[in-house]
Protein backbone atom coordinates (compact mmCIF):
# COMPACT_ATOMS: atom_id res chain seq x y z
CA UNK A 1 0.00 0.00 0.00
CA UNK A 2 1.24 3.58 -0.95
CA UNK A 3 -0.01 6.93 1.27
CA UNK A 4 -0.58 9.85 -0.39
CA UNK A 5 -0.92 12.87 1.88
CA UNK A 6 -0.12 16.70 1.33
CA UNK A 7 2.14 19.77 2.60
CA UNK A 8 -0.44 20.51 4.79
CA UNK A 9 0.88 17.81 7.00
CA UNK A 10 4.05 18.23 9.25
CA UNK A 11 5.93 15.61 10.08
CA UNK A 12 9.54 15.37 10.17
CA UNK A 13 12.05 13.19 8.23
CA UNK A 14 12.23 10.79 11.20
CA UNK A 15 8.71 10.75 11.19
CA UNK A 16 8.70 9.69 7.50
CA UNK A 17 11.59 7.18 7.77
CA UNK A 18 10.85 4.03 5.33
CA UNK A 19 7.51 4.93 5.14
CA UNK A 20 5.65 4.76 1.77
CA UNK A 21 4.43 8.77 1.73
CA UNK A 22 3.97 10.45 -1.79
CA UNK A 23 2.94 14.65 -0.94
CA UNK A 24 0.58 16.46 -3.27
CA UNK A 25 1.67 19.89 -3.78
CA UNK A 26 0.49 23.14 -2.09
CA UNK A 27 1.71 26.19 -3.45
CA UNK A 28 2.15 29.77 -1.51
CA UNK A 29 1.93 32.92 -3.59
CA UNK A 30 3.61 35.70 -2.14
CA UNK A 31 4.88 38.95 -3.72
CA UNK A 32 3.79 37.48 -6.82
CA UNK A 33 5.87 34.40 -6.22
CA UNK A 34 4.73 31.53 -6.59
CA UNK A 35 6.23 28.43 -4.36
CA UNK A 36 5.63 24.60 -4.11
CA UNK A 37 5.48 24.80 0.10
CA UNK A 38 8.38 21.93 1.22
CA UNK A 39 10.13 22.00 -2.20
CA UNK A 40 10.89 25.48 -3.18
CA UNK A 41 10.29 27.28 0.52
CA UNK A 42 10.64 26.03 3.59
CA UNK A 43 9.03 27.08 7.10
CA UNK A 44 12.22 28.97 8.14
CA UNK A 45 12.92 30.86 4.64
CA UNK A 46 9.08 31.31 4.78
CA UNK A 47 8.63 32.87 7.74
CA UNK A 48 11.75 35.22 6.93
CA UNK A 49 10.13 36.78 3.84
CA UNK A 50 7.45 37.10 5.63
CA UNK A 51 8.86 39.48 8.32
CA UNK A 52 10.62 41.02 5.39
CA UNK A 53 7.65 42.11 3.60
CA UNK A 54 4.21 44.13 4.08
CA UNK A 55 3.18 41.45 1.17
CA UNK A 56 -0.08 39.21 2.53
CA UNK A 57 0.61 35.25 1.14
CA UNK A 58 -2.06 33.44 -0.02
CA UNK A 59 -2.67 29.42 -1.25
CA UNK A 60 -2.93 27.52 -3.70
CA UNK A 61 -3.98 23.82 -4.09
CA UNK A 62 -3.70 20.79 -6.70
CA UNK A 63 -5.92 19.96 -9.59
CA UNK A 64 -8.07 17.30 -9.50
CA UNK A 65 -6.14 16.31 -12.90
CA UNK A 66 -2.87 16.81 -11.02
CA UNK A 67 -4.22 14.44 -8.36
CA UNK A 68 -4.65 11.71 -11.08
CA UNK A 69 -1.73 12.13 -12.26
CA UNK A 70 -0.02 11.69 -8.91
CA UNK A 71 -2.12 8.66 -8.37
CA UNK A 72 -1.07 7.43 -11.53
CA UNK A 73 2.50 7.84 -11.05
CA UNK A 74 2.26 6.32 -6.98
CA UNK A 75 -0.10 3.37 -8.36
CA UNK A 76 3.28 2.08 -10.82
CA UNK A 77 4.39 1.04 -6.84
CA UNK A 78 1.00 -0.38 -5.94
CA UNK A 79 -2.13 0.11 -6.81
CA UNK A 80 -3.25 -0.15 -3.02
CA UNK A 81 -3.39 3.95 -2.34
CA UNK A 82 -4.62 5.67 1.22
CA UNK A 83 -4.75 9.31 0.69
CA UNK A 84 -4.96 11.62 3.74
CA UNK A 85 -5.93 14.93 3.77
CA UNK A 86 -5.80 18.74 5.42
CA UNK A 87 -9.83 18.90 6.71
CA UNK A 88 -11.95 19.32 4.01
CA UNK A 89 -13.54 23.05 5.99
CA UNK A 90 -10.59 24.54 5.35
CA UNK A 91 -9.37 23.43 1.79
CA UNK A 92 -10.37 22.36 -0.99
CA UNK A 93 -7.65 19.76 -1.33
CA UNK A 94 -9.90 16.88 -0.28
CA UNK A 95 -12.56 17.49 -2.96
CA UNK A 96 -9.68 17.48 -5.48
CA UNK A 97 -8.29 14.52 -4.48
CA UNK A 98 -11.92 12.68 -4.65
CA UNK A 99 -12.59 13.72 -8.03
CA UNK A 100 -9.23 13.35 -9.29
CA UNK A 101 -9.21 9.18 -7.43
CA UNK A 102 -12.04 8.82 -10.02
CA UNK A 103 -9.81 9.66 -12.87
CA UNK A 104 -7.77 6.79 -11.92
CA UNK A 105 -9.66 3.24 -12.36
CA UNK A 106 -6.25 1.18 -12.31
CA UNK A 107 -5.70 1.95 -8.44
CA UNK A 108 -7.97 1.33 -5.52
CA UNK A 109 -7.96 5.08 -3.81
CA UNK A 110 -9.60 4.95 -0.06
CA UNK A 111 -9.24 8.65 0.94
CA UNK A 112 -9.54 10.17 4.73
CA UNK A 113 -9.94 13.37 5.55
CA UNK A 114 -8.35 14.56 8.61
CA UNK A 115 -10.45 16.76 9.79
CA UNK A 116 -7.43 18.91 10.97
CA UNK A 117 -3.96 19.89 9.45
CA UNK A 118 -0.30 20.71 10.33
CA UNK A 119 1.02 17.68 12.84
CA UNK A 120 -2.51 16.33 13.51
CA UNK A 121 -2.85 15.49 10.12
CA UNK A 122 1.04 14.02 9.96
CA UNK A 123 0.04 11.86 12.66
CA UNK A 124 -2.78 10.20 10.93
CA UNK A 125 -0.21 9.79 7.85
CA UNK A 126 2.33 8.62 10.20
CA UNK A 127 0.35 5.85 11.57
CA UNK A 128 -0.90 4.95 8.38
CA UNK A 129 2.78 3.69 7.68
CA UNK A 130 3.67 2.17 10.63
CA UNK A 131 0.55 -0.04 10.61
CA UNK A 132 1.29 -0.37 7.08
CA UNK A 133 4.74 -1.46 7.74
CA UNK A 134 3.46 -3.82 10.62
CA UNK A 135 1.43 -5.96 8.27
CA UNK A 136 -2.04 -3.98 8.70
CA UNK A 137 -4.54 -4.71 5.79
CA UNK A 138 -5.45 -1.34 4.35
CA UNK A 139 -9.52 -1.64 5.65
CA UNK A 140 -8.13 -1.97 9.44
CA UNK A 141 -5.57 1.01 8.91
CA UNK A 142 -8.72 3.16 8.07
CA UNK A 143 -11.03 1.78 10.99
CA UNK A 144 -8.00 2.88 13.17
CA UNK A 145 -7.12 5.98 11.74
CA UNK A 146 -10.80 6.93 11.69
CA UNK A 147 -11.03 6.38 15.77
CA UNK A 148 -7.80 8.04 16.37
CA UNK A 149 -8.87 10.63 14.59
CA UNK A 150 -11.12 11.23 17.03
CA UNK A 151 -8.67 11.41 20.12
CA UNK A 152 -6.41 13.82 18.24
CA UNK A 153 -6.68 17.46 19.22
CA UNK A 154 -4.94 20.53 17.70
CA UNK A 155 -5.08 24.33 19.26
CA UNK A 156 -2.67 27.28 18.74
CA UNK A 157 -2.43 31.24 19.58
CA UNK A 158 -0.68 33.99 18.13
CA UNK A 159 0.67 37.07 18.48
CA UNK A 160 -0.82 39.30 15.56
CA UNK A 161 -4.29 38.99 13.95
CA UNK A 162 -3.30 41.06 10.40
CA UNK A 163 -3.17 37.50 8.38
CA UNK A 164 -6.36 36.19 9.51
CA UNK A 165 -8.36 39.54 9.14
CA UNK A 166 -6.62 39.74 5.78
CA UNK A 167 -7.61 35.76 5.12
CA UNK A 168 -11.42 36.24 6.07
CA UNK A 169 -10.77 33.98 8.43
CA UNK A 170 -12.31 36.98 10.91
CA UNK A 171 -14.22 39.95 10.30
CA UNK A 172 -11.92 42.97 9.88
CA UNK A 173 -14.18 44.84 12.32
CA UNK A 174 -14.27 42.05 15.13
CA UNK A 175 -9.92 41.82 14.00
CA UNK A 176 -9.53 45.79 14.32
CA UNK A 177 -11.58 45.81 17.67
CA UNK A 178 -9.41 42.94 19.28
CA UNK A 179 -6.24 44.03 18.07
CA UNK A 180 -6.67 47.33 19.77
CA UNK A 181 -7.71 45.57 23.32
CA UNK A 182 -4.62 43.52 22.37
CA UNK A 183 -6.71 40.11 22.39
CA UNK A 184 -5.36 37.02 21.49
CA UNK A 185 -7.27 34.03 20.44
CA UNK A 186 -6.97 30.44 20.96
CA UNK A 187 -8.07 28.76 17.88
CA UNK A 188 -8.91 24.72 17.58
CA UNK A 189 -9.89 22.72 14.64
CA UNK A 190 -13.92 21.83 15.05
CA UNK A 191 -14.74 17.81 15.33
CA UNK A 192 -17.89 18.77 14.14
CA UNK A 193 -16.89 20.76 10.53
CA UNK A 194 -13.47 20.61 10.67
CA UNK A 195 -13.11 24.62 10.31
CA UNK A 196 -11.70 26.60 12.82
CA UNK A 197 -13.03 27.57 16.19
CA UNK A 198 -12.38 29.96 18.33
CA UNK A 199 -11.42 28.19 21.98
CA UNK A 200 -10.80 31.26 24.16
CA UNK A 201 -9.98 34.98 24.13
CA UNK A 202 -7.28 36.10 26.12
CA UNK A 203 -5.52 40.09 26.91
CA UNK A 204 -2.13 39.41 26.09
CA UNK A 205 -0.15 36.76 24.10
CA UNK A 206 1.55 35.34 27.09
CA UNK A 207 -1.93 34.80 28.57
CA UNK A 208 -3.13 32.88 25.54
CA UNK A 209 0.03 30.49 25.52
CA UNK A 210 -0.48 29.76 29.45
CA UNK A 211 -4.41 28.97 28.36
CA UNK A 212 -3.40 26.25 25.56
CA UNK A 213 -2.45 24.12 27.93
CA UNK A 214 -4.88 24.82 30.37
CA UNK A 215 -7.64 24.27 27.79
CA UNK A 216 -6.66 20.86 27.28
CA UNK A 217 -7.51 19.79 30.94
CA UNK A 218 -11.00 20.37 29.43
CA UNK A 219 -10.31 17.12 27.83
CA UNK A 220 -8.14 15.42 30.11
CA UNK A 221 -7.44 15.27 33.62
CA UNK A 222 -4.95 17.04 35.46
CA UNK A 223 -1.48 14.02 34.80
CA UNK A 224 -2.89 12.31 32.23
CA UNK A 225 0.11 11.04 29.93
CA UNK A 226 -0.19 12.63 26.89
CA UNK A 227 1.68 12.38 23.23
CA UNK A 228 1.90 16.01 22.66
CA UNK A 229 4.01 17.97 19.69
CA UNK A 230 4.91 21.73 19.90
CA UNK A 231 4.54 23.43 16.63
CA UNK A 232 5.75 27.01 16.23
CA UNK A 233 6.17 29.60 13.11
CA UNK A 234 9.63 31.17 14.03
CA UNK A 235 8.91 31.44 17.67
CA UNK A 236 11.21 29.14 19.87
CA UNK A 237 10.82 31.01 22.81
CA UNK A 238 6.86 30.78 23.12
CA UNK A 239 7.18 27.08 22.30
CA UNK A 240 9.33 26.93 25.69
CA UNK A 241 6.69 28.76 27.08
CA UNK A 242 4.29 26.35 26.01
CA UNK A 243 6.12 23.79 26.94
CA UNK A 244 6.78 24.43 30.67
CA UNK A 245 3.10 24.79 30.98
CA UNK A 246 2.39 21.79 30.04
CA UNK A 247 4.68 19.71 31.92
CA UNK A 248 3.23 21.30 34.89
CA UNK A 249 -0.22 19.80 34.09
CA UNK A 250 0.32 16.44 32.89
CA UNK A 251 2.33 13.75 31.78
CA UNK A 252 4.21 14.29 28.79
CA UNK A 253 5.54 12.49 26.15
CA UNK A 254 6.98 14.87 24.05
CA UNK A 255 7.70 14.70 19.90
CA UNK A 256 10.48 17.08 18.79
CA UNK A 257 9.44 20.16 18.42
CA UNK A 258 8.44 21.47 14.32
CA UNK A 259 8.04 24.15 12.56
CA UNK A 260 4.71 25.15 11.41
CA UNK A 261 4.22 24.31 7.24
CA UNK A 262 3.58 27.69 5.07
CA UNK A 263 0.19 26.47 3.96
CA UNK A 264 -0.81 27.20 7.68
CA UNK A 265 1.77 29.66 8.04
CA UNK A 266 0.30 32.05 5.53
CA UNK A 267 -3.49 32.51 7.63
CA UNK A 268 -1.65 33.28 10.53
CA UNK A 269 1.71 34.89 10.00
CA UNK A 270 5.25 34.56 12.21
CA UNK A 271 4.75 34.05 15.66
CA UNK A 272 2.43 31.45 15.82
CA UNK A 273 2.71 28.74 18.32
CA UNK A 274 0.41 25.53 18.92
CA UNK A 275 0.36 22.17 20.15
CA UNK A 276 -1.40 18.43 18.48
CA UNK A 277 -2.13 15.93 21.79
CA UNK A 278 -3.92 12.52 22.19
CA UNK A 279 -4.09 10.57 25.43
CA UNK A 280 -1.14 8.15 25.45
CA UNK A 281 -3.79 5.26 26.05
CA UNK A 282 -4.82 6.08 22.20
CA UNK A 283 -1.83 4.61 21.13
CA UNK A 284 -1.88 1.41 23.45
CA UNK A 285 -2.46 -0.93 20.22
CA UNK A 286 -0.42 0.51 17.66
CA UNK A 287 3.42 0.39 16.84
CA UNK A 288 5.53 1.99 19.60
CA UNK A 289 7.30 5.61 18.30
Amino acid sequence: MQIVTDRAADLSQEQIKGLPIHYAPLFIVLEDKTYSSGIDIQPENFYELLEGTDAMPTTSLPSAGEFAELYREVAKKGSEILSIHISSGLSGTFEAARMGAEMVKEASITLIDSMSLSGAEGWLVEFAGKLHNAGWPKDKIVETLEGLREHIDLMFTLPSLRYLIHGGRISHLSGLLASALNIKPVIGVSKEDGRYEQRARVRSFNGAIKKLAELALERHPKGTPLRIQIAHGRNPDAAAQLKQHLEELFECHFLPTMAIAPVLGAHTGPGIVGMIYAPMSAFADLPAD
